[in-house]
């Protein structure tokens, strides 16, 4: 604390254990990003059957299995500067009812063109409530813990896509596809409730924006009475601040190469993620395995994501760049041998393990390197337009392995040109580190904003 009377809030959260309080709002974004990775994926679960149920050839499924990855662009693209506008809290609230309502109608569609645009639907929401879910838990953050927590929160979605395999392979025999949809829709709407009840504003974004006194007092004594006899509250950022917010932020001179780094590595990073969460039961598949055992193997993949908890901790002690860039590097290598090992069932289950391990924890861990380089007056818009920016990754890893499947690229060939995507994303963080050791010293320090 500054002065006796006027709180620091970002120091008031160093000073005080992660409690309660924290632990809940915890717990409410690491359920969102849980039902984004379940709804994301489970179109890629439900493909084998879809093919079978509508007579459709494999390049005919490109378009259902993107268009969420498009809502997802568009919902991260424009909830980021409304975040830095109206807040976290509304933004996140209403992207959870609409995922859930989107995914429920979702499963009553008769034909792909229904399919697809309900997917894009959904994917606005769910595009919206992952990028907000990432802000809020950071501002709720202590420093010295903010890249492990956030990480761990964002486990929730390679978690959820790997329940989404686990829960489509019992589920699409006994109930149908659609059974996994509803699913997926119903448990966000009730989600929906609890976050209505119980959701707070950021602190961080109410003094940045002149919030209520009383209303900031009331969040902040829920982590310690000591907020209580608080006259005013100031917020002193440790990352440049530029004067300008939102898009004006990101793109300004002292977060440009930063900036386009970040979306690059995410696109890249997206691509692989998204290429092998839709396409890989149906590659193992074509490869000589059972439907089932293609499902179980292809859940190892986003199942690995847990790693990012480690790699959360080591960003806390060493530099985030060079941590994520190698995770980068070696998940290419992992990727490539997955190509070689398909023969061989009991090379391939650890491998694509390790590969999930590597990759989703780098991907993972992405969420919260954006969160940490960006000051609060851009942080909703920061996070939210990498996130946006990588989900037309996602959109290109879709199409990129249709066209590869019908220029008839071999099982191995495929593994290949994807691996080379994690290879662009550690050159990218490896210029963004440069870059940043650069400009940061150029600028003025940060400066404070005070709501009294």
């Amino acid at each position: 604390m500054k002065r006796a009377s006027v709180v620091n809030v970002q120091e008031f959260i160093d000073e005080h254990p992660f409690g309660r309080f924290q632990l809940l709002v915890f717990f409410m974004c690491f359920v969102i990003v849980l039902l984004d990775g379940f709804d994301t994926a489970a179109i890629g679960f439900i493909a084998p059957s879809l093919l079978t149920g509508w007579h459709l050839a494999k390049p005919d499924l490109a378009p259902v299995l993107s268009a969420a990855l498009f809502g997802l662009a568009f919902g991260a693209l424009v909830s980021g500067p409304l975040s830095d506008r109206v807040g976290r809290r509304s933004l996140i609230v209403g992207s959870v009812f609409l995922f859930g309502v989107a995914s429920v109608v979702s499963g009553f569609s008769t034909n792909m063109a229904q399919l697809t645009v309900l997917r894009f639907m959904t994917g606005i929401g769910l595009g919206a409530a992952m990028a907000n879910a990432v802000t809020m838990m950071d501002e709720f953050c202590p420093t010295r813990r903010r890249a492990t927590v956030t990480s761990l929160m964002c486990c929730g979605f390679p978690l959820g896509a790997a329940c989404g395999g686990l829960i489509a392979a019992w589920l699409v025999p006994h109930a149908g596809w659609r059974s996994v949809l509803m699913l997926g829709g119903v448990t966000p709407i009730l989600h929906g409730i609890l976050l209505m009840r119980k959701m707070p504003e950021s602190v961080r974004f109410m003094v940045a924006n002149g919030g209520p006194v009383a209303r900031v007092r009331a969040i902040l004594a829920r982590i310690s009475d000591e907020a209580v006899n608080a006259r005013g509250f100031e917020l002193t950022e440790s990352a440049p601040v530029t004067g300008d917010n939102g898009l004006g932020l990101v793109l300004s001179r002292a977060y440009i190469v930063g900036s386009l780094m970040l979306w690059l590595a995410a696109f890249m990073g997206l691509l692989i993620i998204y290429a092998l969460i839709n396409w890989m039961p149906i590659l193992l598949k074509d490869a000589g395995l059972s439907l089932k055992s293609a499902t179980l193997i292809s859940a190892l993949f986003p199942l690995g994501g847990i790693g990012a908890v480690l790699c959360g901790a080591l960003m806390d002690r060493f530099n985030a760049n060079l941590v994520i860039a190698a995770c980068y590097a070696l998940a290419a290598i992992s990727l490539f041998c997955i190509g070689v090992t398909a023969a061989n069932v009991g090379l391939l289950v650890p491998v694509v393990l390790v590969s999930g391990v590597l990759m989703n924890t780098a991907q993972a861990s992405m969420n919260a390197l954006a969160a940490a380089f960006y000051p609060t007056e851009g942080r909703g818009t920061g996070v939210a337009w990498m996130l946006g920016m990588g989900r037309f990754g996602g959109i290109a890893g879709s199409f990129l392995v249709a066209e590869l499947v019908r220029w008839h690229f071999t099982f191995a060939g495929v593994f290949a040109m994807i691996a080379v995507a994690g290879a662009l994303s550690c050159i990218a963080l490896l210029v963004k580190q440069l870059a940043s050791r650069h400009v940061f010293r150029t600028m003025p320090d940060g400066v404070e904003l005070l709501s009294r």
